[in-house]
């Protein structure tokens, strides 16, 4: 009994389902994270009786044919192109961005990462850097004598000194777009890394050319929709409870087979 099988990956995948949404609950409070969605597609079709088949010599043919399909695959999980609402914190270097793009980071092996948490802070150096110590590749340094900095909506970083009235630009904060976001690769510490399917990264100014501009002051929540979240939860445990009563009938009919004299 093929029900036993297709039951089984039924089952496979609505664990796969809860696994992502237990993802984006936990993920509920995380700045500037997109919440993830499992997709599906059928498996291969056991043709018994394929459509348009003639059936008789006068040419007659099978409108609909015998299909027994084989069960269902995980076919992907992409990332919602979703933006969670600002929160203003005050903080000077706080930053979130108010539409699409990223900021570009630079890891320790020298190899660019792009994110939304706007969470950044000051190095020993005087480098603005995330909260895992990562600089921006902007490689923006903020003098030691400055007593403060201000960020315009496009990225123009200007720093403030004591006994003088105008500020001094140190640099420009640029964005980085993809062609395709959902084709990026999520490495963790709220970071992707561009991959073929995301295409190359464009580099531009903020505001221009469809990115987003810059807020000073805000940071991004999470994107997560609870209510939603819970919804689906409880769909997907319907489904896979569905399923093994499946497994179930399947196995009783079974036995009931085994018992025939």
């Amino acid at each position: 009994m093929k029900s036993l099988q297709i039951a089984a990956s039924g089952m496979a995948a609505q664990q796969l389902r809860v696994d992502v949404i237990s993802n984006n609950i936990a993920n509920m409070s995380t700045a500037a994270y997109r919440p993830r969605a499992a997709e599906f597609s059928d498996l291969m079709y056991q043709q018994y009786l394929t459509p348009g088949t003639i059936t008789s010599q006068v040419g007659t043919v099978v409108p609909a044919g015998i299909q027994i399909g084989t069960g269902v695959r995980p076919s992907t999980v992409s990332m919602e192109i979703t933006q969670g609402s600002l929160r203003e914190t005050g903080a000077e270097l706080d930053l979130a961005l108010d539409g699409p793009g990223f900021l570009e980071v630079t890891l320790p092996s020298g190899e660019s990462a792009f994110t939304r948490d706007g969470k950044l802070n000051r190095s020993p150096d005087g480098e603005i850097v995330t909260m895992d110590g990562f600089p921006l590749a902007d490689g923006i340094t903020i003098p030691q004598d400055a007593r403060r900095i201000s960020i315009s909506r496009d990225g123009e970083v200007t720093a403030y000194f004591d006994n003088e009235a105008e500020g001094q630009s140190i640099g420009t904060i640029s964005l980085a777009s993809f062609i395709n976001e959902k084709g990026l690769e999520a490495i963790g510490d709220n970071m992707f890394r561009e991959t073929e399917a995301s295409g190359a990264v464009n580099r531009q100014v903020a505001g221009t050319e469809g990115t987003g501009v810059i807020r000073q002051g805000y940071l991004e929540d999470s994107g997560v929709d609870v209510v939603q979240e819970i919804s689906e939860l409880i769909e997907a445990q319907r489904g896979y409870e569905l399923n093994s009563k499946v497994i179930t009938a399947s196995d009783e009919m079974l036995a009931a087979t085994t018992r025939l004299r």
